[in-house]
């Protein structure tokens, strides 16, 4: 076999074995950063957390989309009117605000990522927790007022960060 024909063979494996990794990456690097299993309306989301203000400031900016089953929630260490604004977002959002007991007190649909700086969102009681959805999902999930949240708080999974 001539030089460039091996040099091509290996080319090639080199080239599938990177697809491989990449692909692997792109499933699991979602069940390595902390995480919980939130249970809401219809739905039973893996997770994204946020605990920290350096957290609850990056949120999900700069992403470029959640699968239908992914979320991101913002855990407050106290009760408050929590603004959530669209900061360099590429999506649309379902923004869900749960108080200290997990039910749902306040919504916003479809919050569109032209908002910002224009305008955040805040509910108009207090809340304990944030929740973030791929837009629609609250109606396809049946999430209402009142719809009681499932997670646990304490059993974050993955990296601690």
């Amino acid at each position: 076999m001539s030089v460039k024909k091996h040099v091509l063979s290996w080319g090639i494996v080199v080239l599938g074995l990177l697809l491989v990794v990449i692909t692997a990456l792109y499933v699991l690097l979602p069940q390595l950063r902390p995480h919980v299993t939130l249970h809401l309306g219809d739905g039973v989301f893996l997770t994204q957390v946020a605990k920290t203000p350096e957290a609850w400031e990056k949120g999900l900016s700069g992403t470029h989309g959640l699968r239908d089953n992914e979320a991101m929630l913002f855990i407050y260490e106290r009760d408050d009117k929590w603004g959530i604004w669209m900061k360099d977002m590429n999506y649309p959002l379902d923004i869900v605000w749960l108080d200290k007991d997990k039910k749902v007190v306040y919504i916003v649909k479809n919050a569109p990522p032209e908002s910002y700086p224009f305008e955040s969102f805040t509910p108009k009681q207090e809340a304990r927790y944030v929740v973030e959805l791929p837009a629609g999902t609250v109606a396809k999930k049946a999430i209402n007022i009142g719809t009681q949240a499932v997670f646990d708080e304490n059993n974050i999974e993955g990296w601690k960060l």
